[in-house]
């Protein structure tokens, strides 16, 4: 929960950043240079955790992005500044490919939901970055962002007593090497990568944007910050709700179903208003993350030897894809209208339920057949 309550932390301080002198331009690119150390590079720790076993980056990771970023509001020059956050999201990346694998490792038979557990903590803190952060800055000014390395000490301190120094899969043997097996599950891993991206896409999308097609459409920032609120904790919810019933009748039906169903009910809500809008935000909030532990847990399936790589590929490469490519839907908001954007953008899950459909789901092996629901392939 605290490792991605710092993962929402540049987004939160952008407007005091630019409040206090910072170009627009130089703090988005600041967020952009974060997510790319923290997201894209997970895969290649994972890999690293993989073969040396590395079950102590879980504090240290914490530890070291929670000390960086909390001087974002006392330096001064802009290039130390960039190089403090290109350095900081090296924390995180190498956080969630150990702190994963760990899970997966102790999970049993549960793994879909313990695995959604954990993914659940980290959307929730997510969530909170800005109920934290605001009131705290807007108060004291930037130079009271240092309070902010209290929680990454803390978070440190309770996971250095509580990790073990190895993960009971891995004791046995290290990682065979990893080229050979992702040739192997290529295409299945391809189409997951994708998926996810997709998926992504639609989510960093929303969150960036929704404020804006807020004020074209005359809602107030205090409602619209309920209706964003609202979709991250249900969001954080139904990939409880999701993980839990992946253990139950398998990966591919929950992934598939949930996606397919996300699009119309993003659709139905930007077009309702009043309290029917609260209640399909809460809907499409919950079945668009219903999937975020399941493809980890899947991706783990297919990648058995390498859990930390496939966690690194899932929880990194894929959601930094779609976290980049909100540059992109700022360029063509400016060509095409934030309306129809925004409409665009609620698509993506349906794409991203088709992809699913092509995915074999053999690795996930039951005693009994699981069951089907409705949209899910053959």
């Amino acid at each position: 929960m605290v490792n991605d309550w710092y993962g929402n932390y540049l987004q939160t301080l952008l407007p005091f950043l630019v409040a206090s002198g910072c170009m627009v331009s130089r703090g988005a690119f600041l967020i952009s240079m974060f997510t790319i150390t923290s997201s894209m590079i997970q895969p290649f720790t994972g890999y690293l955790v993989d073969k040396k076993n590395k079950g102590w980056l879980v504090y240290i990771g914490t530890f070291w992005m929670g000390a960086l970023l909390s001087l974002v509001g006392v330096i001064k020059s802009y290039p130390l500044l960039l190089m403090t956050v290109i350095i900081s999201g090296l924390g995180t990346a190498a956080f969630h490919p150990s702190a994963a694998v760990l899970v997966s490792s102790y999970s049993g038979e549960r793994k879909g939901f313990c695995q959604a557990i954990f993914t659940a903590a980290g959307n929730i803190g997510y969530a909170f970055t800005p109920i934290l952060i605001v009131p705290v800055v807007q108060k004291y000014g930037m130079n009271s962002t240092i309070v902010f390395i209290i929680p990454g000490i803390m978070a440190a301190i309770l996971l250095l007593f509580a990790t073990p120094r190895a993960p009971v899969s891995q004791k046995a043997a290290a990682a065979p090497p990893a080229w050979p097996i992702l040739q192997k599950a290529g295409p299945q891993l391809i189409r997951i990568i994708v998926m996810v991206a997709f998926r992504s896409f639609c989510y960093f999308g929303l969150v960036a944007f929704l404020p804006l097609y807020y004020q074209q459409q005359n809602i107030s920032l205090i409602a619209g910050s309920h209706y964003l609120s609202l979709m991250l904790f249900a969001g954080a919810v139904g990939g409880l709700i999701g993980g839990y019933i992946s253990d139950i009748i398998g990966r591919k039906p929950v992934i598939v179903d949930s996606l397919i169903l996300a699009t119309p009910l993003l659709y139905l809500y930007l077009n309702s208003s009043g309290a029917l809008s609260y209640f399909l935000v809460i809907l499409a909030g919950t079945f668009l993350l219903s999937s975020f532990s399941v493809t980890v847990v899947l991706a783990q399936d297919i990648l058995k030897e390498n859990k930390a790589m496939a966690s690194g590929l899932m929880l990194g490469f894929t959601i930094g894809l779609g976290g980049l490519g909100v540059g992109l839907i700022g360029l063509l908001v400016e060509y095409w209208g934030i309306n129809t954007i925004i409409h665009l953008l609620v698509l993506f899950p349906l794409l991203a339920g088709l992809i699913g459909i092509t995915i074999n789901d053999d690795y996930h092996k039951r005693a009994r057949k699981p069951k089907r629901l409705l949209l899910q392939g053959d």
